[in-house]
């Protein structure tokens, strides 16, 4: 278990997958996103973790257009933390999935993902291979960019341990545990006591949960002093029976609730970039 209690909510917008049809509430516009951005920051959100669309809903790397996104939101909110997404699930060109990396300036983001193996999902795969992931690793660290780590299954846990160990990761390190997905680790307490305890120690960690797994996980890592990663990216739906369709800022204050009934202060994001040693001089 951790110590810190400060709990930071990581809000998960967009995604690569749900379109309009899906939900009416999936921000998909430059101007959607940055609105919800900004509405989960006021909620309680102190991390952002985007993914930029193109008008027709399809995910786009371009990085003009993550410079509107990031730098609309910086604008309203300035110290917010910003991670992007280096996702091969649609784009498969690494000079593609790493363009937005080079942005400078209030567009800068924070951190971005870094996906510690491959995996397959319902109906796609998601492929980085070990020289893959080192050399993104390399690039963040070049370019002062924090990963965000997603670790889907105890042999990622495990390939974590070996980075640091090689000192190739080093601390302050963030870590999510994405659950629930049908061919990795699911989301029940005993699922992510598993995990957690197969953490290196000072590992920061935070839980998700896809569909139905969310709140199960939210809760979970609530309750074991971990963090959260809340958002229609991972869930469409306010209820496990999925009958009400959730907004991202519907899904951020519960969280917050939850975390009320376990006192848990909301961490704000000049805290988060403290624990984190991220830059808190935004320009």
């Amino acid at each position: 278990m951790q110590n810190d209690r400060k709990l930071i909510i990581n809000a998960a917008l967009t995604g690569l997958v749900p379109q309009k049809a899906d939900t009416p509430y999936v921000p998909i516009t430059i101007d959607e996103i940055v609105k919800d951005g900004i509405l989960c920051y006021k909620a309680g959100a102190s991390m952002l973790h985007i993914h930029a669309r193109h008008e027709n809903g399809k995910p786009a790397y371009e990085k003009e257009i993550y410079k509107e996104i990031l730098s609309g939101i910086r604008e309203a909110c300035p110290n917010v933390v910003i991670a992007v997404t280096t996702s091969y699930r649609v784009h498969k060109d690494f000079d593609c999935r790493t363009e937005v990396l080079s942005l400078e300036g209030s567009a800068k983001p924070d951190m971005a993902s870094l996906t510690l193996g491959s995996l397959n999902f319902r109906n796609s795969v998601s492929i980085t291979e070990p020289a893959e992931i080192q050399r993104l690793i390399s690039i963040m660290k070049e370019r002062d960019i924090k990963p965000e780590i997603e670790l889907f299954d105890s042999g990622m846990v495990n390939y974590l341990s070996y980075l640091i160990r090689k000192k190739i990761l080093e601390f302050p390190i963030y870590a999510n545990f994405i659950l629930g997905n049908i061919a990795t680790a699911q989301a029940s307490v005993s699922d992510v006591a598993y995990l957690v305890n197969m953490l290196p120690e000072g590992v920061i960690w935070g839980g998700a949960g896809i569909g139905v797994n969310q709140l199960m996980a939210n809760a979970s890592a609530i309750i074991m002093g971990g963090h959260v990663r809340v958002g229609l990216e991972d869930n469409l739906y306010y209820d496990m029976a999925k009958t009400e369709l959730a907004t991202n800022e519907q899904l951020v204050k519960r969280v917050v609730e939850i975390a009320k009934l376990f006192q848990r202060e909301i961490a704000d994001p000049l805290y988060v970039r403290n624990l984190l040693g991220l830059n808190s001089n935004i320009s």
